[in-house]
């Protein structure tokens, strides 16, 4: 039995977002309690839970190729102008927004340097060095470009076996080479200043992409092996998940979140595994007809708007009791700062969005 995943509310695309968005906070957060300088122990769980969230960017490109590629099936370069006006006003624009709002109103949280002239302002503007997590978006909007690519290779690989198997040995064994060139000459080697721009380029991150473009295509044969062998899977993230930390915890302390990178093997495999369970999770749901089906898609339609603005709102709570509270109870302050900036951000993201579609209906009505 195999599912139509083109007819419900939500699809495996929307599931990737929606955790990713989610666990993507928890990371935000995490990175802000370590600096009251908590005991070892809660270091240690620190490292230990920001391992266990750290397949966001993964999971979000996979879910973002997974729905482009279904909603998109026979795209090609001439839909690509129309392509690109959905994306301008749903991915470009609140990204302008969010990213001259921290620049103007949190400078402070810039990346590696500070702007001082317009030049500095605007390489700050596109490097994603505007706040901690909006690298991520001048890697992702990448693939939104490149998109015509991942029609015509997703078209052509299903074409035969053959071109499948291959598509995939080149893709798997390919990354695992950018892994070990970036380990060699990035990751506290030669380059780890010059080069760091590097985790920002689509090519970082080219594997979940090509999976989640394939993915769908070939969405039939995927949801037959993971119902077969999820559990085959659980078992893997359970074992990367402890070698993910006990590489981190071989740093030794302070824990140093910077030492838990995406360019490994083992937060790689992680990081698949994670989106194998999520995909199965959903796959199961969809053939079930669950009622989070459609909570899931609406979420969905806002994480990326939400995850724009979780920064600023953080910064706020941080700055009213979260940085007090951290102090004397860090766990508490996980969690409270957690909850409150998850809640605001996907509220601000929903009523944001109603609110200029309200704006603009006025103005062309």
């Amino acid at each position: 039995m195999t599912t139509k995943t083109n007819t419900p509310a939500a699809d495996v695309g929307d599931y990737m977002k929606v955790f990713a968005c989610t666990a993507v906070m928890m990371q935000t957060v995490l990175s802000l309690v370590l600096t009251t300088g908590p005991s070892l122990n809660v270091q240690t769980g620190i490292g230990v839970v920001y391992n266990l969230v750290k397949y966001t960017a993964p999971a979000f490109i996979f879910g973002i190729l997974f729905t482009t590629i279904r909603t998109n099936e026979t795209s090609d370069l001439r839909n690509y102008g129309s392509y690109m006006s959905k994306q301008f006003s749903a991915l470009f624009v609140p990204t302008f927004w969010w990213t001259l709002i921290y620049l103007i109103c949190l400078p402070n949280v810039q990346q590696i340097t500070k702007f001082h002239n317009i030049t500095s302002f605007l390489w700050q503007f596109i490097n994603g060095n505007a706040a901690p997590h909006l690298w991520y978006n001048t890697m992702m909007l990448q693939f939104i470009i490149l998109m015509p690519f991942f029609w015509w290779l997703s078209r052509w690989t299903v074409k035969s076996t053959k071109r499948l198997y291959v598509v995939l040995a080149i893709t798997i064994i390919g990354y695992f080479c950018w892994l070990l060139f970036y380990d060699h000459f990035v990751f506290y080697g030669s380059q780890m200043q010059n080069w760091y721009l590097l985790d920002r380029i689509f090519i970082s991150f080219i594997i979940y992409g090509i999976l989640g473009a394939l993915a769908w295509k070939k969405h039939a044969q995927l949801e037959n092996l993971l119902r077969k062998f999820w559990w085959l899977i659980a078992i893997v993230l359970v074992l990367s998940f402890v070698w993910t930390n006990a590489e981190l915890s071989g740093f030794g302390h302070p824990v140093s979140l910077a030492n838990a990178i995406y360019y490994k093997p083992s937060m790689t495999i992680y990081a698949l595994a994670v989106i194998g369970l999520v995909a199965a999770l959903a796959f199961m749901n969809i053939r079930q007809r669950s009622t989070i089906l459609n909570p899931m898609h609406f979420l969905a339609t806002y994480a990326y708007r939400a995850y724009l603005s979780n920064v600023f709102w953080l910064q706020l709570i941080w700055h009213v009791f979260g940085h007090s509270l951290g102090n004397v109870h860090p766990v508490w302050a996980i969690i409270s700062c957690y909850i409150i900036t998850w809640i605001l951000s996907f509220v601000s993201a929903y009523l944001f969005h109603v609110g200029w579609f309200s704006i603009k209906n006025k103005i062309h009505g």
